[in-house]
């Protein structure tokens, strides 16, 4: 985990969960893992998280309670500060995160967080900022054997089909073929 917590990639899917409904730690570590399988989350690592973001500002936890024969679970929901923070790292996420990275993925999962023409800003700027990346990417520089550098074909396939990918997803966002009513969070 790293130094800050709060840079932990859990954090956006954790806080994105929260907005969905409050949970115990339990309930969203196997959230977690049943989504985001590419993510590792403990619970002992969630619960962890749960009163770093606590202690932040960010979520509240509820009185613990018993179900059956459980021991007794504390709830915890998203604060108005959550929220705030959450559409910030969906925003950053969309915004900075490198190509096919995870921030990115992360960030796309909650999209429907922003404001309909928010999104759209902000997917066109990533897919103008990628066009100009991909510019810059040479094919292959002089007097280097190919099979030395495939990672440039490779990166500029990835970084080709995001692009292609992020102008359509926009296009269909402006169009409404994507039902944006009841997906933006009303905290």
């Amino acid at each position: 985990m790293p130094l800050d917590a709060s840079r932990n990639s859990l954090v956006l899917p954790l806080l994105g969960l929260l907005v969905e409904q409050p949970s115990h730690a339990y309930d969203l570590a196997a959230r977690l893992r049943e989504r985001y399988g590419q993510l590792s989350a403990t619970r002992s690592t969630v619960t962890t998280l749960l009163k770093t973001l606590e202690g932040a500002g960010l979520v509240a936890s509820r009185v613990p309670e018993r179900v059956g024969n459980r021991p007794p679970r504390t709830a915890y929901e998203l604060t108005a500060t959550g929220m705030a923070d959450f559409r910030r790292r969906v925003e950053e996420g969309l915004r900075e995160g490198q190509a096919a990275s995870v921030d990115f993925v992360m960030a796309i999962a909650y999209v429907g967080a922003l404001p309909e023409g928010d999104a759209v800003s902000i997917l066109d700027s990533r897919a103008d900022r990628l066009d100009r990346e991909l510019a810059t990417l040479r094919e292959q520089p002089g007097g280097v054997a190919e099979v030395h550098m495939l990672e440039v074909a490779y990166w500029r396939t990835i970084i080709a089909a995001e692009t292609s990918w992020l102008r359509t997803l926009a296009s269909r966002i402006r169009s409404h073929d994507i039902d944006w009513s009841g997906t933006h969070p009303t905290n």
